[in-house]
């Protein structure tokens, strides 16, 4: 805790209770927290709108897979709502270390900042929740590997090649059997917050020093895409520039209700361009702003899927198109076209209809639509 405070700034309060768990009991643990935190319906429609969008199979179970994927994972975990740290039995002792270090990160800035309050800011917002998570993981990633270089004699802030090399040692692959087995937008999901965000408070910490910890804190990252692309957060929130947003998109009408709605990031773009459409892939980076929202008939209880996002330009919004073309045919196996060109896609897939438009710098779909629904 002391070196971990003389590299933040950050003085430590307090000396942090601890206590072990072995697996079993690490379940029921984090069980018990996802039914306190998470209402059914709301997961029901979380998982509903991931497999609307395409980002996960038609047959996922998002509650099961993630309490599989945490159980599988954690060497030790910090309770923000106690205040204290859980290490987990059988791990090596160097995996020991490196994960008690990461942990008492987030201590001390919990000390400071009540992390479960900065979390629970945004909770109903999928993109800014995102964001804040990778600060949290991202400052504690960033912390425990320039613990381990100064250690060593070294210091990420003067070996950037360093910190990108350490940043991908965040992946997992080939170690863990649930996490291999899982959608690609989970295991993204999970890295993302380490990976990337470690990778933001590099840049944060190298142009702000000690003072970008309290920073990111004081003024949160936005989305995803400050994130990734860090000089877009410390220029925003220098100038206190405002966050671009989606073209509106018609309802399917009477008789539908609104039952979820959300931002769909450059973070979700791009896992999805990487399933669907890999070859577009840095299309990603011309992302602005996104949104969905479900829409469910009172009677029959079919879903209609409305989703806008904008792009740099009228011809990234077309390229997007022809993309998101490919994404609808990967993720519908009765996908058709009806009608098409540059501007407009029409069809059928997914147990209803489908119309995708460019608008100016933007791209609006609707999805599973009733026929009665579109005009002529």
């Amino acid at each position: 805790m002391a070196s971990l405070a003389t590299i933040s700034g950050l003085k430590a309060v307090r000396a942090v209770p601890q206590e072990r768990m072995n697996r079993e009991q690490l379940r029921v643990f984090f069980e018990k927290r996802m039914h306190q935190a998470i209402k059914p319906e709301q997961a029901r429609l979380e998982e509903l709108a991931l497999k609307k969008l395409g980002l996960v199979p038609q047959d996922f179970n998002l509650a099961s897979s993630m309490l599989d994927l945490l159980s599988e994972q954690a060497a030790a975990f910090y309770d923000y709502e106690q205040g204290k740290m859980v290490m987990l039995d059988g791990g090596s002792d160097a995996l020991e270390q490196m994960a008690l270090v990461h942990e008492l990160a987030h201590a001390l800035a919990d000390q400071h900042f009540k992390i479960s309050k900065y979390l629970r800011g945004v909770s109903d917002q999928d993109e800014a929740s995102l964001a804040r998570q990778a600060v949290v993981e991202g400052q504690a990633q960033w912390l425990m590997s320039e613990y381990m270089a100064r250690k060593m004699g070294q210091s990420l802030l003067k070996s950037p090649s360093l910190a990108n090399m350490l940043s991908g040692a965040t992946d997992p692959s080939g170690q863990f059997p649930v996490y291999d087995q899982a959608p690609l937008y989970l295991r993204e999901s999970l890295v993302f917050p380490y990976s990337a965000g470690m990778l933001f408070q590099q840049a944060v910490v190298a142009k702000l020093g000690p003072a970008g910890f309290i920073r990111l804190f004081e003024q949160p990252p936005a989305n995803s895409r400050e994130i990734l692309h860090p000089d877009l957060y410390l220029d925003r929130a220098a100038e206190g520039a405002a966050a671009q947003v989606a073209a509106p998109v018609a309802g399917p009408g009477r008789g539908w209700k609104l039952v979820a709605e959300g931002v769909v990031g450059e973070f979700d773009h791009r896992v999805l361009l990487k399933m669907y459409a890999m070859e577009s892939l840095a299309l990603a980076a011309d992302w602005r702003a996104g949104q969905y929202k479900l829409w469910e008939n009172r009677r029959s209880k079919q879903v209609v899927l409305t989703y806008a996002t904008r792009w740099g330009s009228i011809d990234k919004a077309r390229r997007y198109l022809a993309a998101y073309r490919r994404v609808l045919m990967g993720k519908w196996s009765d996908f058709r076209v009806d009608a098409e060109s540059e501007d407009e896609l029409r069809g059928y897939g997914g147990g209803g209809w489908f119309e995708v438009k460019v608008a100016g710098d933007s791209v609006i779909s609707r999805e599973g639509l009733p026929l009665s629904t579109l005009k002529p």
